[in-house]
């Protein structure tokens, strides 16, 4: 993820490759992040800090600790830190990095493609040109929602952040009960690509409800009326229902 945001700062021009440093502890990684997006790059993470404005933390939740610890004491107090690790929760790290400005998101992974959907939260100690830096930082990756209430993120990564992952698995499932009834999958992938992407937008731009597109779309006695019977019998929403609840429920574990 850390990849998608750095390709997408420099592709909509948030940023010139000049102004950014990137710090991995991998030389190889370094290297080719150096070569492809001709950023600067470093295996120091205090060097970072040394000389940044904004720190973004895209790191995985079981090396937050080593990282908070090079960093603690050493931010300086003009300095925003945006963190997109999962589960870490403003306040945790706030008192562990010994620092006030702390911008906590949750992307998700169409970000790669600059179709991402990023819902984030700010502390108080952030002003209001770094919740702007924030905004398109994020913004460049897709859409970015606020919101005041950091409650809100865990039950983001549940819909938005697991979410692609539920729409993949749809896919796979679809396409595999196509190739068995007998279509090619090249296009069965095909069929079932555009009709997603095509509900999608039809959702955003008909100003209709879902349910009432679903409804319309549904002829009584008709082949959708017969595959909507079948979902139901199998209880498909109730195991969304349960799958968002999962995802909630871990996404709290995390940040205990």
């Amino acid at each position: 993820m850390g990849e998608a945001m750095l390709a997408a700062i420099l592709k909509k021009g948030v940023a010139k490759p000049e102004a950014i440093i990137v710090s991995d502890i991998a030389d190889p990684r370094r290297k080719l992040l150096a070569r492809k997006y001709r950023v600067a790059v470093t295996g120091s993470n205090q060097h970072v800090v040394e000389i940044g404005d904004i720190l973004v933390l895209a790191i995985k939740p079981q090396n937050m600790a080593e990282v908070i610890k090079e960093l603690k004491g050493c931010l300086k107090p003009s300095q925003l830190v945006l963190s997109i690790i999962a589960g870490a929760k403003t306040k945790t790290l706030s008192r562990r990095l010994r620092h006030d400005s702390i911008v906590r998101a949750m992307p998700n992974t169409p970000a790669q493609i600059g179709e991402g959907m990023s819902v984030w939260t700010a502390t108080a100690g952030v002003t209001e040109q770094q919740r702007a830096w924030a905004g398109s930082i994020l913004g460049a990756m897709g859409k970015e929602v606020y919101v005041d209430d950091e409650k809100y993120i865990d039950m983001a990564t549940a819909v938005s952040g697991s979410g692609p992952a539920y729409f993949f698995l749809m896919v796979e499932a679809l396409v595999n009960a196509a190739v068995g009834i007998g279509l090619p999958r090249e296009k069965a992938l095909e069929m079932v690509l555009q009709t997603m992407l095509g509900s999608g937008h039809l959702i955003q731009r008909s100003g209709k409800e879902p349910a009432e597109l679903r409804r319309m779309v549904t002829s009584p006695g008709g082949t959708t009326a017969q595959a909507l019977l079948q979902l139901e019998k199998g209880k498909f929403t109730a195991l969304i229902k349960q799958a968002v609840k999962a995802a909630y429920k871990r996404a709290k574990e995390l940040g205990r």
